[in-house]
């Protein structure tokens, strides 16, 4: 029993020292804990968005003009690009963005008597009549029904005051700081400021377009959806005439008044690739808008360093249960690139020489920036990718 004792109490304490031995050697110092490593990367959230016009050679007529990079917001052409102007049409993007993210597509919509006869282009609503919010949908996007936005702003916020509110406020939480809506379908206002820029709307078009109810209206052709107690349905046709030969192209809005002129925001995509274009008062918006996207395909590329959640280095723990943790990235380190420059882009990652224990998962420790020369074109910060509890005698012991 003795023997037995002794034996237990010195497989203790040989256990005790180790553990002491082990964390006085994790607890040692590092002056400088964090270093930078630079790689030239050649075939592949943004940083601020970064402005790649200056590679820009082409012309468009329309007064003001903007090209971006659906997936980082980059913009790759611009004129006149925060300009506030009419935007007609085209404010029916954001009606359909918070049709979309408030309201229920099923819900049927009783269409009042004030939101019939608006005026302009229309899907002649009558009275009374029964829609869901969804073909409401379709004959304002299509269609570009100005009764049909009405009674879908009557329908989610009670009033098209309320609605405007709503309206104003998602713009600027989406960027769109030059803008201001006193309706939801862009028909001229005599007393109110309503206006947008180009740049504004290219944002607001990009939110659009990551909604797949909103991809899924904007690309279709043709559709048809009820007319009140009529034998026959409303036929609808898409204004954006650039479905019809444009390689690629998948939206969104055409806009046209007097004072707006011909405008149109336009989406294409080719190889997973999606550019939005954005012309306003334009002398020929379908040759202006497919110039852009034209350009935009023929001079840039998408660059991807890390997809989302892709180790990106591995960083050594000090004083935890685990040696080492991965740091990754919460979404795609991603960019777009001019063709030309391409063997230019570089990698650059920051990150510390290690990580003291304990720790959660997603803490921040390090950044990935891709770079153009002088250019930060993302700019995206790491995060463990697991959690790592401190080493104690006990976790040692039990192997917790």
């Amino acid at each position: 029993m003795i023997i037995s004792i002794r034996f237990r109490n010195f497989w203790l304490m040989s256990i005790l020292f180790a553990t002491v031995f082990v964390l006085t050697l994790l607890a040692e110092s590092d002056p400088n804990p964090f270093r930078l490593a630079l790689s030239a990367t050649a075939p592949g959230g943004s940083f601020d968005t970064p402005d790649l016009s200056a590679y820009s050679s082409i012309q468009v007529t329309a007064d003001a003009a903007i090209l971006i990079d659906a997936s980082t917001g980059t913009v790759l052409y611009a004129k006149n690009a925060h300009q506030k102007r009419p935007p007609a049409s085209t404010t029916k993007i954001m009606t359909a963005i918070l049709a979309l993210e408030l309201g229920d597509l099923e819900e049927v919509v009783k269409v009042g008597r004030s939101a019939t006869g608006v005026g302009g282009s229309q899907i002649w609503l009558e009275p009374n009549e029964e829609l869901t919010l969804y073909q409401l949908l379709q004959g304002m996007m299509l269609k570009s029904g100005n009764d049909a936005a009405v009674a879908i702003a009557q329908h989610i916020a009670g009033s098209v005051k309320n609605f405007c509110a709503l309206m104003n406020k998602r713009a600027k939480e989406l960027g769109a700081f030059n803008t201001v809506f006193s309706n939801p379908n862009g028909l001229p206002e005599k007393t109110k400021p309503h206006y947008s820029t180009a740049y504004d709307l290219a944002m607001m078009a990009r939110r659009g377009m990551q909604i797949p109810v909103f991809r899924e209206i904007v690309r279709t052709k043709y559709e048809q959806i009820p007319w009140g107690d009529h034998d026959w349905q409303r036929r609808l046709k898409n204004t954006n005439r650039l479905l019809w030969y444009f390689e690629g192209a998948d939206g969104v809005k055409t806009g046209t008044t007097r004072a707006a002129g011909n405008c149109l925001v336009a989406s294409a995509t080719r190889g997973g690739f999606q550019l939005i274009a954005v012309v306003l008062h334009s002398n020929n918006r379908w040759r202006d808008a497919a110039a852009l996207l034209e350009y935009g395909f023929r001079n840039f590329r998408p660059f991807l360093a890390y997809a989302q959640g892709q180790p990106v280095k591995t960083v050594t723990v000090r004083g935890g249960t685990r040696g080492q943790v991965a740091l990754v990235p919460h979404s795609e380190v991603s960019a777009v690139v001019p063709v030309s420059e391409w063997n230019r882009v570089q990698i650059l990652l920051s990150y510390p020489e290690y990580l003291e224990a304990p720790f959660w998962s997603g803490e921040a420790a390090g950044r990935v920036r891709v770079v153009l020369g002088d250019e930060v074109l993302a700019d995206e910060p790491l995060y463990t990718s697991e959690p790592v509890p401190r080493c104690t005698f006990w976790s040692i012991l039990f192997g917790a």
